[in-house]
């Protein structure tokens, strides 16, 4: 039985390219954000700025809230790349038996 393939093999390789580079980029964020780097601070979902106003408990939930969503979004990329795999596996067997 040959399973017809949705994406075709150009469109599957470059959803494995993007969805790779999205994992090393959203893991690597996400480690950085759980060490708490001083680098993403600016990038905090604060409601507004002052900078007596918030205690430390406070942006210590607000980086590991935004590490926790990396590493979401870093699955959902890993959700994308075992789909293209597997696409570009069926298009791989699909030119195969075509040819």
């Amino acid at each position: 039985m040959l399973s017809c393939p949705i994406c075709g093999p150009k469109l599957s390789i470059c959803g494995i390219v993007i969805s790779v580079w999205g994992i090393i980029m959203l893991s690597l964020m996400g480690v950085f954000l759980h060490i708490q780097s001083p680098a993403f601070f600016e990038d905090l979902p604060l409601e507004k700025w002052s900078e007596f106003e918030y205690s430390m408990d406070f942006v210590h939930t607000k980086y590991q809230q935004a590490a926790i969503n990396c590493f979401i979004a870093a699955g959902m990329y890993v959700a994308v790349l075992v789909f293209a795999v597997i696409q570009q596996r069926q298009n791989a067997r699909a030119s195969y038996v075509l040819s």
